[in-house]
């Protein structure tokens, strides 16, 4: 029960004229962060509209802001069933998902493995992770290079191995227009699943040891242990680590570039690299816009829904 005392003292404090000093605290963090949301406002989003608007215009080398309607999204669905001879357009799509597949798949796979693996609490645990880790820290240039290096005929793992004696030994995937893209999984493979390796680890050191514990004592299986009981419990890591991959693959450019050059005839080319080429150097912004919005598209069905579950469990 409030008393007569704290109901004065109540209305003396919301009558109490608040200071300057009080104001300004109240307003920093505002006024700290309004230059970074403008920033982002104006150089993310703004820019993300400018691009779907110069998609339904004509533009060429320069913007042209004369709406057209959807003509370069037509172009584009042409192009996409333009399979013999193929596309650039169809290369790239065609890429995009024999890349993804593998990329996603491999790198799950391998990072859980590794994370097993590494759960096992065995010798050496402390130096073997940052190991795993190391390539995640490099840029996708310095990966594309180093790989490039390793895998070129000329350079590489082939003129090493003839040069030890095993003339017979040929790998020229890399200058293969026809798998010169599993060159690209490769490089990206070994680059990002240190870090889902690091996603899955930290989700099996949270799992409870007494529900393993009491599994094993049911006389479950390690393979049963894991099959039915802690791969289930690692569902969100799952779902966490394939949209970072997903949004990775969907958007990877340099290390296409870096490793490839493109390809022999842009044989190893994804959206992002068919994107630039048409936006600046075929001078056709107008495809290149179109595309671009076809890719933020493609990662807004990916990352939309999982928000959506995210903030709707949060709800509840």
């Amino acid at each position: 029960m409030t008393t007569l005392p704290d109901r004065v003292a109540a209305q003396a404090g919301a009558t109490r004229p608040v200071s300057l000093r009080e104001r300004l605290q109240d307003l920093l963090p505002k006024i700290v962060l309004a230059p970074s949301f403008v920033a982002v406002i104006v150089f993310v989003y703004g820019f993300i509209l400018w691009t779907v608007y110069l998609s339904f215009t004509n533009s060429k080398t320069f913007p042209n802001y004369n709406l057209t309607g959807t003509r370069a999204y037509e172009r584009l669905w042409g192009w996409t069933f333009e399979s013999d001879p193929p596309s650039s357009w169809y290369t790239s799509i065609t890429n995009l998902g024999t890349f993804g597949v593998l990329y996603i798949g491999l790198c799950m796979a391998l990072g859980l493995l590794l994370a097993i693996l590494l759960d096992q609490k065995i010798r050496g645990e402390g130096i073997l992770r940052p190991i795993y880790l190391y390539p995640m820290a490099l840029s996708f240039i310095v990966t594309g290079v180093a790989w490039k290096w390793f895998l070129d005929p000329g350079l590489g793992l082939e003129k090493t191995l003839h040069a030890w004696g095993w003339e017979s030994f040929h790998f020229d995937w890399i200058k293969n227009k026809d798998r010169v893209i599993y060159t690209v999984v490769i490089a990206g493979v070994w680059q990002a699943s240190g870090f889902v390796m690091a996603m899955f680890l930290a989700g099996l050191r949270g799992i409870d040891s007494e529900i393993m514990k009491a599994a094993q004592i049911d006389g479950a299986t390690t393979v049963q242990l894991y099959r039915r009981i802690v791969i289930p419990m690692l569902r969100p890591i799952f779902l966490s680590a394939f949209i970072v991959l997903a949004h990775m693959a969907i958007k990877s450019y340099d290390l296409v570039v870096a490793l490839t050059s493109g390809g022999p005839g842009g044989s190893a080319w994804l959206p992002s690299n068919f994107m630039y080429e048409y936006t600046f150097k075929r001078n056709e912004m107008a495809v290149g816009s179109a595309s671009a919005v076809i890719m933020l598209m493609t990662i807004s069905a990916i990352i939309v829904p999982y928000l959506y579950s995210e903030l709707r469990e949060k709800g509840r």
